[in-house]
């Protein structure tokens, strides 16, 4: 949503975080351009859906003077390490700048909410729109545009529940894993690390690391039932519930 005002600063990077594909930023440089900050988790499913934009926003809009920048904020030990967290950037082919909040610092520093959690800050470093969770894709790129000066067609909707307008219906509360009982969602995913499989109501998912695995997909909100079994060197966290259109 629009930010009710507009004299909320962008806080600083604390010195000697890790950073990935970028030698370090500061907020001060970046003066003069506007700045589209992500706080996510490689672990948590709602950020594994959300980086598409991210990564189209970062093509479409960075030589035209976006900077586009990920805090990874860990929610899970799996992806604590910063050497995973550089394994997973390069993993999932994210191409901009990201920065590793090691004790959550940044995170403090925003009083962020939660994961996913977008801010977007004009030319003179000042909060301009933010937006908590999946969605809000159209509106925070409509923002982008305005700070540039763009006025062209914005991306079309990766997933039928990304469509402006989209009903969806509540889904489960994310449990610790391993999890095995009934469900309401659109998929399941689970928060896995290791090397094996899991067994996903019978049928095997392969695991390579640590990440966030769909398990199951619908294509609307379904109630369902879940039976999930990890094999040997594979560990479940948690198993997690994203959002389904409505029956």
């Amino acid at each position: 949503m629009r930010a009710p005002v507009d004299h909320i600063a962008a806080p600083p990077f604390p010195a000697k975080l890790p950073w990935i594909n970028v030698a370090p930023l500061r907020m001060d440089q970046q003066l003069g351009r506007p700045v589209l900050i992500e706080f996510w988790d490689f672990c948590r499913a709602n950020s594994i859906r959300t980086l598409p934009y991210m990564k189209a926003w970062h093509e479409r809009y960075a030589n035209r003077g976006l900077r586009v920048i990920g805090v990874h904020a860990a929610g899970f030990e799996p992806s604590r390490d910063p050497e995973a967290v550089r394994a997973a950037v390069a993993r999932l082919g994210v191409p901009y700048p990201v920065v590793v909040d090691t004790d959550l610092e940044i995170w403090g520093f925003y009083g962020n909410l939660g994961w996913p959690a977008r801010y977007l800050f004009n030319q003179e470093g000042k909060l301009f729109e933010h937006h908590y969770g999946e969605g809000g894709y159209e509106e925070t790129e409509l923002a982008i545009q305005e700070l540039l000066g763009i006025d062209e067609p914005t991306l079309r909707p990766i997933r039928p529940e990304d469509e402006p307008g989209a009903v969806l219906e509540p889904q489960s509360e994310e449990v610790q894993g391993p999890y095995s009982g009934s469900y309401r969602g659109g998929a399941v995913w689970a928060v896995l690390d290791g090397t094996g499989e899991v067994f996903v109501n019978g049928r095997a998912v392969a695991v390579e690391g640590p990440g966030a695995y769909e398990l199951i997909s619908h294509e609307r909100s379904t109630n369902g039932e879940l039976t999930l079994d990890p094999g040997p060197g594979v560990r479940c966290y948690a198993v997690c519930f994203t959002p389904g259109l409505a029956s």
